[in-house]
């Protein structure tokens, strides 16, 4: 039952992703793309509704459009940047790993997206994303990042790496820190069966460039670290 569900699921979603994905890829030759963000966003909103996965949104959901911020959450799953992009209400930007920008659809529309792409074990192409990340929060465009890089296999937040916070520290914005529970249940890294349930995404207080600015790199990694781990509810 549960293989037969989850074909069924996963057959639906990669239908509809893709359906959806190859028009946003078209629209974003003729719409800005902060102009064709709430399309993109309400498409994603759809796409968890049709793979019968309900989302909750809690906390600090009233963000300030005017401001710049660094977005941070702990990451369980394939569907926690589709999650974020969905539910954050601001237009943003993402850093994401290198080799996703070469899957069909998804690789297709992140290049369009303008996404940042990373490589984790090249310090030095890792550095020239940073850079790029950092003249695009100077131009007033807010970036989201997951700090600990790869998802975890237990369900338990990793340690975070220090890079994301050297580029918090340079920028000099608010941090939002974003908790996600519930997607370990829906789907764990290394297993294609997909569970049904509800997750949820919990935002909490943003901490200020001030505190950013007052802070070593070390210490704002332990708060941000500390204040994300209690927005999980659940792995």
């Amino acid at each position: 039952m549960k293989q037969v569900r989850s074909v069924f699921l996963w057959t639906s979603g990669f239908i509809f992703f893709g359906i959806f994905s190859t028009i946003a890829v078209l629209l974003t030759y003729i719409i800005p793309l902060e102009k064709l963000d709430p399309f993109i966003k309400n498409s994603l909103k759809l796409l968890f509704k049709v793979m019968f996965i309900k989302v909750r949104v809690e906390g600090k959901t009233d963000i300030d459009s005017s401001k710049t911020y660094l977005l941070m959450s702990n990451h369980v799953s394939l569907f926690d940047v589709p999650l974020l992009k969905a539910y954050i209400p601001i237009y943003l930007k993402g850093i994401e790993a290198h080799h996703q920008f070469k899957w069909p659809f998804y690789g297709w529309l992140i290049t369009r997206l303008e996404a940042i792409p990373i490589e984790r074990d090249n310090i030095y192409a890792s550095m020239r994303s940073i850079k790029k990340a950092n003249k695009l929060l100077d131009e007033g465009t807010s970036i989201a990042i997951l700090p600990e890089g790869t998802r975890t296999l237990t369900g338990e937040m990793q340690p975070f790496k220090k890079m994301p916070f050297m580029l918090a520290k340079k920028a000099g914005v608010n941090i939002i820190p974003i908790g996600l529970s519930g997607l370990y249940k829906l789907k764990p890294k290394g297993s294609w069966h997909i569970t049904p349930s509800t997750i949820t995404i919990n935002f909490g207080d943003p901490i200020t460039s001030e505190e950013v600015n007052d802070l070593s790199v070390e210490e704002l990694r332990d708060k941000v670290y500390k204040s994300i781990k209690s927005l999980v509810t659940e792995p």
